[in-house]
Formats: structure tokens, C-alpha cells, sequence
């Protein structure tokens, strides 16, 4: 994989930051965006800019027929098996609050249980908690063991039969862990619950098949894989999106309205009210089929060696006055590495950090039930991407050796 060359496709990353060239380790949060997506999207709205569905005029069949080329597009990416089960949302938040308020309405009553995880980001655990003030909602939480991976006995103890989902994402945004779906999947198969994945953290590194999978619905959004913010997806099984009321009221998403009755759309556009967004999704087909391009199987070559260069840096240089969390890299762990210095708060190692030109994130990273569980306020996150080089990994390792020098730890 040519990174020198991929770079030269992202503008921002010729940016300086206090003098020094930027260093972004921040793609878990937020990817960089290449050119060509760039370009794509201030085509869409310089040549084909119009609302969708409705226009009998050119303009807006053009817009509709490129929205729904991105929906196929969509399909095609996640294994979808018809169009139809692509419904376009904000981001992986909003999918996983459609779906989650959808079965709070049909199959989550009073007394029904969700498995979820302590490693799960916000978006995965507050929409269920909000189902336990509404419905009376039993929400659970499966535990990791040392390494940072979920506890499979758990999963045999908290799947009963009065379980209706179960839900995980399939890469944590903190550990880095890639989760076991296709066997968490079977064990909620197996007493009649349906699975949710967050995908947010692996549709950007990896190909992502819902068949495969064994999930029921699956989300993940733009932002983090080379897309536009405000632009993500949830998949669904056809015949569950059927099943699910509409999450929000307003255009497009009905068939007729009278002063008595409304009758709503089939899905997708049940979900979608509103004007969509059509230039983010179009330019997300864009972003997709850069990334394709590249080759998913180089580009974790690629993470893989920088995350394996960060960790040896970190051993051989700072022992066990850094630690790592998450299972060991190359081993069922990708794409980011947490991690905390011995003495020094993760805040004042990312300012540090940033005076130097480097970016990388600081925080609970929406997940206090896993840093409740680690016994840490707070982590360092670095991230890597397809744009990153050794050369970054080298200037956080020395960024580190600076901060080791400030607080003369």
C-alpha cells in the first residue's frame, strides 16, 4: 500500500498545528476526507441539487435516482439482500434510537430483557436505559475478562428465553476488541431474541456481511469512513423494519393523511420523514468505493503494523510506566489503542501532544460503564487510518517522551 500516495488525496493533512505537521490519530472519533469525496459531494450540489421523490422535473429525478443508486450502493456494501432494507439516518446514534425506540413499541414490554455489554459506546447503552425508565425495560450487561473480551459464559447466563435482543458492537471504541457476533448471534437465535450491531468501529477497517454476521440490524455511520458527517445507515431484516413503527412524523414518510387517519410508507421510507440527505449519501457511496479501492485486506496489513509499532514503542521505551488496554494487536484487536501514562492525567498527555502537532483523543470516549469497570476516569486513544505512517507512531513515541519530561514522572 502506497501511503505516501494515499496522503497526497487528503488536503487537511498538509496542515501544520503549532508549527509542526499534523499528526491525525483521531479517525476512531472522525476520518479525514479524501478529494474525490470532497469533490463528489460539491458536485452533487453544484449540478443535481434538488429534494427527492417528489419532483417530476429533471433535477429532482436526477437527485432521486442518485439517492437510490446510494441506497443500492449501501446494499451492496453490507450484504444486504434488496435495497430496501437501507434506511438512511445521521449516523449510528440515530439507527441504534430508531431501532431501539421501534421494538420498545412491539416486542420490549414490561419485564422483556436486553443484553447489551459494558464496552459499549453511549449510543448503545442510553436508548436501551431510556427503555427501562419508559417499559420497565431488564437491561443487563455482559462483562470482559483481563484482556479486555467479553465474557461468552455470561451470554450463556443472561440469554433467557425472556430476552428479546441482544445487542454489541462489533469492534469496541475504547479496547479495540473485535467481538465474536456470529456466536453471540446463535446464542440469541437460539431463545428468540434478535441482535442488534454497532458497527460504527468496523465498517471503516473491514467488510462488514450481515449474513454473515447473523445480525438483524446493523448501523454504522459516514463520518468515521471517509464520509460526509451527517450521513450514516441502519439495516434492518425486511420483514422486522415491517414490523416497526415510525420513529419520526412528517413528509415522505406516509402514504395519505386525513383529519382521522394516517397511513404510513412501507420501509425504508417510513423511517426517513423529512428531507434526507441526499448529497451524504451519495458522496458516502463515494467514500466506500475509495476505500475499496485501497483493499480491505491492505489496509489492515497497514493498521495492524502501525498499532504493532506503537505497542513494541511503548514497551521499550517507557516499560510499565505505560499501559495498554485491550486484547494483545494482530489478535483480535484493530484500529485503536488506549492506553494511559503512569502519573499523568490523559488530558494533559493530548494537550501536550497537540502542542506538538499530534491529535489524538482523551476521555471516557462514551463509555463510563467501561471505564467504571477498567477503574480509570479517563484514557489516551490513539487511532490509525489508511492515511497514517510509521513515521506518526514515531512523533506520538517521542510526544510521550516529552510528556515523561514535563511531569518528570
Amino acid at each position: 500500500m502506497d501511503v505516501e500516495r494515499i496522503r497526497k488525496d487528503f488536503p487537511i493533512l498538509r496542515r501544520t498545528v503549532h508549527g509542526h505537521p499534523l499528526a491525525y490519530l483521531d479517525s476512531a472519533a472522525s476520518s479525514q476526507k479524501p478529494t474525490v469525496v470532497l469533490d463528489a459531494e460539491r458536485d452533487y450540489y453544484e449540478e443535481r441539487n434538488a429534494n427527492v421523490h417528489r419532483g417530476v422535473y429533471t433535477l429532482s429525478e436526477e437527485a432521486t435516482d442518485a439517492y437510490e443508486k446510494a441506497r443500492e450502493r449501501m446494499a451492496r456494501f453490507v450484504g444486504a439482500r434488496d435495497p430496501s432494507e437501507i434506511v438512511f439516518v445521521r449516523g449510528t446514534t440515530e439507527a441504534l434510537n430508531l431501532v431501539a425506540s421501534g421494538l420498545g413499541h412491539t416486542r420490549l414490554k414490561h419485564g422483556g430483557r436486553v443484553v447489551t455489554t459494558v464496552m459499549e459506546h453511549h449510543s448503545n447503552i442510553v436508548p436501551w436505559h431510556m427503555l427501562r425508565e419508559r417499559n420497565g425495560v431488564d437491561l443487563r450487561f455482559v462483562d470482559i475478562d483481563a484482556e479486555g473480551r467479553l465474557r461468552l459464559d455470561d451470554y450463556d447466563r443472561e440469554i433467557t428465553r425472556g430476552t428479546q435482543v441482544v445487542t454489541l458492537s462489533h469492534v469496541s471504541n475504547v479496547l479495540g476488541t473485535v467481538n465474536p457476533v456470529r456466536e453471540v448471534a446463535d446464542r440469541a437465535h437460539e431463545r428468540g431474541a434478535v441482535l442488534v450491531v454497532d458497527a460504527a468501529q468496523s465498517a471503516p477497517h473491514r467488510p462488514v456481511d450481515v449474513e454473515k454476521l447473523g445480525a438483524d440490524f446493523l448501523a454504522f455511520s459516514g463520518h468515521k469512513a471517509l464520509g460526509p458527517m451527517g450521513i450514516g445507515v441502519l439495516w434492518g431484516r425486511a420483514e422486522l423494519l415491517r414490523e416497526l413503527p415510525p420513529f419520526m412524523g412528517g413528509g415522505e414518510m406516509i402514504r395519505a393523511v386525513h383529519t382521522d387517519r394516517v397511513e404510513y410508507a412501507d420501509p425504508p421510507t417510513r423511517f426517513e420523514a423529512g428531507t434526507p440527505n441526499v448529497g451524504g449519501a451519495v458522496t458516502l457511496s463515494v467514500a466506500l468505493d475509495y476505500l475499496e479501492r485501497v483493499g480491505w485486506e491492505e489496509m489492515a496489513s497497514h493498521e495492524h503494523t502501525l498499532l504493532s509499532r506503537a505497542v513494541r514503542g511503548f514497551t521499550d521505551r517507557f516499560g510499565d510506566r505505560v499501559r495498554v488496554y485491550g486484547p494483545p494487536v494482530g489478535d483480535g484487536h484493530e484500529s485503536v489503542l488506549c492506553f494511559s501514562v503512569r502519573g499523568v492525567h490523559p488530558h494533559d498527555v493530548a494537550t501536550i501532544l497537540d502542542q506538538e502537532g499530534i491529535a489524538i483523543r482523551s476521555g471516557h470516549h462514551c463509555a463510563q460503564p467501561l471505564m467504571e469497570r477498567l477503574e480509570v476516569p479517563a484514557l489516551c486513544r490513539a487511532s490509525v487510518y489508511l492515511y497514517n505512517t510509521q513515521a506518526e507512531i514515531d512523533r506520538l513515541l517521542e510526544g510521550l517522551e516529552k510528556v515523561q519530561t514535563v511531569f518528570a514522572v
